[in-house]
């Protein structure tokens, strides 16, 4: 395909997603009706797709009309290439600029347009943030790094990146976790490797990692991950100690890999039922990776910034608060109970933690943590709860 054919392929999948559809239920679909399409092909359009989720509002602007094809000409105007040269209507490029095209888009002029935030957010976005919201709102307008975590029961971050050098696949320490890898090259290449079917590494954000390795944790203790979801965190966990280790999830469908993966990595995860969860306690450590916004992690899922609601927010914050109020009571005297976001809203960080402890006497806060995209990886919000 030509460079301009991928441009046409992005904005008629982009016009599916403003439509309502995934982004990624929609790149799958044009995928199987385009059989011409080389991995090249398929991977230039995903990243024009992608590109232009996380900048929304401002290549909309620059376009002229927040529709696939405006934002394809947003996304040149950015970059300083002559949208003319892709929209000739010749082959299977876009049809050629209307006069009104041509003359249409402006710089974007508000911050939320122009750092690609909802307006209806910027002033949450804002204030959570303080003298970081503009650099934070830049930084989430890029693609996010590639980070894996490496299995330090298996191999060591060197021997790592020396296998993974001899697959082409190229990497640097991370300084943001202990176990993290950031990959440079070679990505798209990472689960077709020896080592990680051998379980020597996971894919898991740096940040993500961070938090796992701020819990403290010892031998033998029991350790429930109440919203395991594919069970990264539990699996991250479960790496740094001999655990008895039980991962829960609202959603159960969610860990169905994750029994295998655990064989993989050598360990044994139990995964309980919510009916199962009680019985099974108390714990030393329960940790809470809830339900939330996902904005620190908008450069990875960006359509989710666009998809989410004021209705939505609130939804989120009283589920964060009615997991910690219900998980509280999980917790053995002495123990910890842990709650993270990847979220960069006070709402759902801060303020859930002072909600807790003025619902929840015997309770105190160990430690909090909070990252931003500007610390290397995502965002993540972590609070540590100790019962007396």
């Amino acid at each position: 395909m030509t460079p301009a054919a991928r441009i046409a392929a992005a904005a008629e999948i982009l016009d599916r997603v403003l439509e309502g559809e995934a982004a990624e239920k929609a790149l799958t679909g044009w995928a199987r009706g385009a059989r011409y399409a080389g991995s090249k092909d398929r991977a230039a359009i995903r990243d024009h797709v992608f590109d232009a989720l996380r900048c929304l509002n401002s290549f909309a602007a620059l376009g002229g009309a927040r529709t696939g094809r405006g934002l394809m000409l947003g996304m040149l105007r950015e970059a300083g290439e002559d949208p003319a040269g892709y929209f000739t209507g010749e082959g299977h490029a876009p049809s050629a600029l209307t006069e009104a095209e041509a003359t249409a888009g402006a710089e974007p002029e508000t911050p939320a347009e122009r750092l690609d935030i909802p307006a209806w957010l910027w002033e949450d976005f804002a204030a959570s943030l303080g003298d970081k919201a503009e650099e934070v709102g830049r930084t989430l307008r890029a693609r996010a790094p590639v980070f894996i975590r490496v299995n330090r029961a298996a191999t060591t971050r060197a021997s790592l990146a020396d296998e993974l050098a001899e697959e082409g696949i190229e990497t640097r320490p991370a300084e943001l976790a202990r176990a993290a890898l950031e990959v440079t090259s070679g990505a798209r290449r990472l689960q077709r490797t020896p080592a990680y079917e051998a379980g020597r590494f996971e894919m898991q954000d740096a940040a993500s990692q961070a938090i796992c390795e701020a819990v403290p944790l010892t031998d033998g203790m029991k350790l429930l991950d109440y919203c395991a979801g594919g069970g990264g965190k539990s699996l991250a966990l479960g790496a740094r100690a001999e655990l008895r280790l039980f991962a829960h999830d609202a959603a159960p469908q969610r860990m169905k890999d994750l029994p295998a993966r655990a064989r993989r990595a050598g360990l044994r995860v139990t995964l309980l039922e919510t009916d199962e969860v009680a019985g099974q306690g108390p714990y030393d450590l329960v940790f809470c990776d809830v339900p939330c916004s996902g904005s620190g992690a908008w450069r990875r899922a960006p359509e989710g910034k666009w998809r989410l609601t004021r209705e939505r927010l609130d939804e989120l914050t009283a589920i964060q608060a009615r997991i910690l109020d219900e998980t509280a009571p999980l917790v053995a005297p002495g123990g910890t109970l842990a709650y993270a976001t990847c979220s960069l809203f006070e709402a759902e960080n801060g303020a859930q933690a002072e909600g807790f402890l003025a619902r929840n006497p015997g309770w105190s806060l160990r430690e909090s943590l909070s990252l931003t995209p500007l610390d290397g990886g995502d965002g993540f919000f972590l609070a540590q709860f100790v019962r007396d």
